[in-house]
């Protein structure tokens, strides 16, 4: 059962998630990339919510169901690209954020496939998504519902 619906929130919370939302979904970034990274995440994070919501968008976007399988498994999976297993790595680093990690040898990766101002962008989408996720774990929101909508 949800512990805090959205008609509890302040105002303008959602607004201002929804707002950076949007701007990482225009910002030219690959849907289908954003997708898996988003599910991986989610995956590490435990929500259920967004798992639901981004398993059904990666599948939308062209993502296939066994990529989405086995992406907790990613390193162990020879069908991800050079540029998804960077991004992934990235992704996982970014969420655990352990204190002594060494940050360079990720950028490095990813400057051989994003420019900066793209990492900067991906940097910003796994903040996203962690955000979202912690959300939804706090506020216990109901898996299982989300329909993608149209026009995405």
């Amino acid at each position: 059962m949800t512990r805090i619906t959205e008609a509890d929130l302040p105002a303008g919370l959602i607004d201002a998630m929804r707002h950076v939302q949007r701007y990482i979904d225009r910002s030219g970034l690959d849907a289908r990339l954003l997708e898996l990274m988003r599910t991986r995440v989610s995956q590490i994070n435990s929500c259920a919510y967004c798992l639901d919501m981004h398993h059904k968008l990666a599948l939308h976007a062209g993502e296939t169901v066994q990529r989405l399988i086995s992406v907790s498994a990613w390193r162990e999976a020879p069908y991800y690209s050079k540029k998804e297993q960077a991004v992934l790595a990235f992704a996982e680093r970014l969420t655990h954020l352990p204190a002594e990690a060494d940050n360079e040898n990720l950028h490095d990766e990813l400057l051989q496939h994003f420019t900066k101002p793209e990492i900067a962008l991906l940097s910003l989408a796994v903040a996203q998504i962690n955000s979202w996720n912690r959300l939804m774990c706090s506020f216990a929101t109901v898996a299982g519902n989300f329909k993608v909508p149209e026009g995405v």
